[in-house]
């Protein structure tokens, strides 16, 4: 859709890019550390300097303690994490739990490395699931339980007491907890994120994974990181090292310099900012005939299709770039199988001008008609 975007000189809503304003204190950082020489290979679970910044920041806003020496790898994205933790607790065959919708990365990855997928639904609008399907999903072969919050392409924020079933399941059945918390600064409407690290129980069997890439603008970086007891820390690290040697060095830098500036009304700034995106953006899809499922968290909104013109997902995202100009993620690539058919995925982590010209956009179709 990115590739369609720009031969058609749309507003590209499709890809989760970010290309928000990068923060001045980040950006002076990097320039400042390739100045200085920091252009070489890194320990490969990251320079001392970031893992200690990353550590304070969890347990600044989650309570949680680090041991940034033994128990954080910083990698190639929070991406690079997932594969290196698959690599490294699971073997081929061996199967991981994905929640659908699920992000696309997150299959991939399963894929990749050998491992099979085992599919639970969840449903519109509040994105629930039953406990039935999550424990019919776990046979003898499953290792793992991939939770995604707050989601893409959904925007769920897992509440406490999901976490405590789910968790209380994997302890049962002597599972791993793959998390992705890339998004966890953006949650809306009074909720917050919890970290299912701090769940009880959980803190040696989760493998929390995260990174810097959405917080910051700075998607192209590659920085991402795990958290995990030292015991598994130490494989991950390993395969981190064999499949990405390490993180960019300067980068590296330019995040640890600029994330130890920040304090929590940076992160609270983030998450309002974002809620004036999110309803900005949802308002111009009910113009235009999409309702939209709004998000609790994260920068993506899944939207009804049915009323655009096309026989299939993909069809009515091409007609809706178009004839509007504004590119979408056909729902389909979020689910196995049958799903997804009249959903289209939005992302709203654009700049104020481009956001409030896709939004105009989308409200002058909805005047020409699609219907």
């Amino acid at each position: 859709m990115s590739l369609e975007c720009d031969r058609l000189n749309g507003i590209n809503l499709s890809q989760g890019v970010c290309d928000t304003e990068v923060p001045a204190a980040v950006a002076r950082g990097a320039r400042d550390a390739i100045r200085e020489g920091h252009n070489t290979y890194t320990a490969h679970t990251g320079i001392v300097e970031l893992r200690d910044t990353i550590a304070r920041k969890i347990r600044t806003h989650y309570g949680l303690e680090v041991d940034a020496e033994n128990e954080l790898v910083v990698s190639a994205g929070a991406t690079g994490a997932f594969y290196s933790a698959c690599m490294a607790l699971c073997d081929p065959g061996d199967e991981i739990v994905l929640f659908e919708p699920f992000y696309g990365y997150h299959l991939s990855t399963i894929g990749a490395t050998g491992l099979k997928p085992k599919f639970v639904s969840m449903a519109p609008p509040d994105w629930t699931f039953r406990m039935e399907d999550l424990a019919a999903a776990i046979g003898p072969r499953t290792r793992g339980i991939m939770i995604c919050t707050p989601a893409n392409p959904s925007g769920k924020v897992w509440s406490e007491a999901e976490l405590r079933t789910v968790g209380q399941l994997a302890i049962e059945r002597g599972l791993w907890i793959f998390t992705d918390e890339i998004y966890e600064h953006f949650v809306y409407g009074g909720r917050r994120h919890i970290c299912p690290a701090t769940m009880p129980g959980l803190r040696q069997r989760t493998i929390a994974i995260s990174g810097l890439s959405k917080t910051l603008s700075i998607t192209g970086w590659r920085i991402g990181y795990s958290v995990s007891d030292a015991s598994w820390a130490t494989a991950i690290g390993y395969f981190s090292d064999l499949i990405y040697v390490c993180a960019p060095a300067p980068l590296q830098a330019g995040v640890a310099r600029g994330l130890a500036q920040m304090d929590r009304a940076y992160f609270d700034r983030l998450s309002c900012q974002y809620r004036v995106k999110r309803d900005k953006l949802c308002s111009a899809l009910r113009a235009a005939g999409m309702e939209p499922y709004v998000p609790q968290g994260a920068y993506y909104i899944l939207a009804n299709t049915e009323n655009i013109p096309g026989r299939t997902p993909k069809d009515r995202a091409m007609f809706l770039l178009e004839n509007a100009g504004v590119a979408s993620v056909p729902g389909d690539a979020f689910y196995h199988a049958r799903g997804g058919e009249n959903l289209a995925r939005f992302c709203f982590a654009k700049q104020d001008a481009v956001l409030d010209e896709a939004c105009r956009r989308l409200e002058k179709f909805a005047l020409v008609g699609a219907r």
